[in-house]
């Protein structure tokens, strides 16, 4: 079927498009992109991410006289939980459009991903709705990191590496 476009009028025939020819096509209308700046907003908003959970566990450790190990478990705890109260009031989506791949720092851009789905889903019940669809993206997350975990595991009680402290 051929398409009219708009600048010129004329008439294309879309009919035996092969894809290399579409990209060749497309191209002169893709913008470019910015990517200098798109890295040092990713860096700066991942950077920051960082200094604030290094913050909140330095904070633990200071008022609760905690270790390093001890803090850590707390510190991804309030993380998780101000990214989730972020994603809800939909200010997590607006830093991820601003900062880009920085707001995808593991814990936090796990938990975004998790919350949005199940906001998305709500309406369809907790069982089907948010159950059914809130690991759909983090799923196949979780599924690696036990696989990886067991095959790590195992290797280690192979080699002898593991055992008693």
């Amino acid at each position: 079927m051929p398409a009219k476009t708009k600048k010129s009028g004329v008439k294309l025939n879309l009919d035996g498009l092969t894809p290399k020819a579409y990209q060749e096509l497309a191209k002169p209308f893709v913008p470019s992109r910015p990517v200098f700046k798109n890295c040092m907003r990713a860096f700066l908003s991942g950077g920051l991410i960082c200094v604030l959970g290094q913050g909140i566990q330095e904070a633990f450790m200071a008022i609760f006289d905690m270790t390093s190990r001890e803090a850590a478990s707390p510190t991804v705890a309030i993380l998780i939980l101000l990214s989730v109260v972020l994603t809800s009031f939909g200010v997590y989506d607006k830093l991820a459009q601003w900062c880009g791949a920085g707001t995808a720092v593991p814990v936090t851009g796990f938990a975004n991903s998790m919350c949005s789905a199940a906001l998305e889903h709500r309406a369809e019940g907790l069982v089907l709705g948010v159950g059914g669809n809130m690991f759909k993206l983090a799923g196949s997350v979780i599924v690696f990191g036990v696989v990886a975990a067991f095959i790590v595991g195992v290797v280690y009680a192979v080699m002898g590496w593991g055992g008693a402290h």
